[in-house]
């Protein structure tokens, strides 16, 4: 199974660092950020893991509430967390799931349904496509899915700017543009037209183009 935009996350049963959690009941209604992780150990996540602890106060000013994936077992996490606070400065302070059986990476179609097994002797590059991030809103349907290659680390200051992006959208019927950050002009939203749009914004907009129509950020 493919997951898409717009799909509800799948729920799920999980033991965790931080102990046993119901998925959808632990998001309530927050934002959340499940990123996955191909093993423990692993020096690029290793990295990314540390930068997440790092900036989740970004994460909590915004009602996001991070969680993690690997394959390998908890008290792996339990001990891989003490190589990530010496390397990198910061332990994780965000649960992590044990995906011993490879169920979750499955059920989220980072591992083909046909895997057998456990995590148990598999390698990092046999789990090489465990390597998402999704974007899950409080109505618990996904808004944005990234695949990365192992080599290549993510970028976490990308998925905050996505989720400012996001939570903005949520709330006023506006588009970002391209490389739009906090506090960067917007666009008014296609489905808007512009009677409507000249009592959201009676001080107008500037046109480009006729289907460009850009305005301020509205408060967030």
């Amino acid at each position: 199974m493919t997951l898409q935009i717009g799909d509800v996350a799948p729920d799920f049963e999980a033991e965790t660092t931080e102990g046993r959690i119901r998925f959808h009941d632990w998001i309530g209604n927050s934002w959340c950020v499940l990123f996955s992780h191909p093993k423990d150990f692993t020096p690029v996540c290793t990295t990314e893991l540390g930068y997440m602890a790092r900036i989740k106060p970004e994460f909590d000013r915004r009602d996001v509430k991070i969680i993690g994936l690997s394959v390998d077992p908890t008290d792996n996490h339990a001990r891989w967390a003490e190589d990530i606070r010496e390397t990198q400065g910061t332990a994780p302070n965000f649960p992590m799931i044990g995906d011993t059986d490879l169920s979750i990476s499955k059920l989220y179609g980072m591992l083909p349904a046909s895997t057998g097994g456990t995590s148990e002797g598999r390698t990092p590059a046999d789990n090489q496509t465990v390597r998402n991030v999704f974007v899950i809103g409080p109505d618990k349907k996904i808004k944005l899915v990234l695949v990365y290659p192992m080599t290549t680390g993510r970028n976490f200051d990308e998925v905050l700017r996505v989720i400012d992006s996001l939570q903005l959208t949520a709330k006023h019927r506006v588009a970002t543009p391209a490389n739009w950050k906090q506090g960067e002009d917007v666009i008014i939203a296609g489905s808007v037209p512009d009677e409507e749009a000249k009592k959201i914004y009676p001080q107008g907009w500037k046109a480009p183009k006729p289907y460009i129509r850009i305005v301020p950020q509205p408060d967030a």
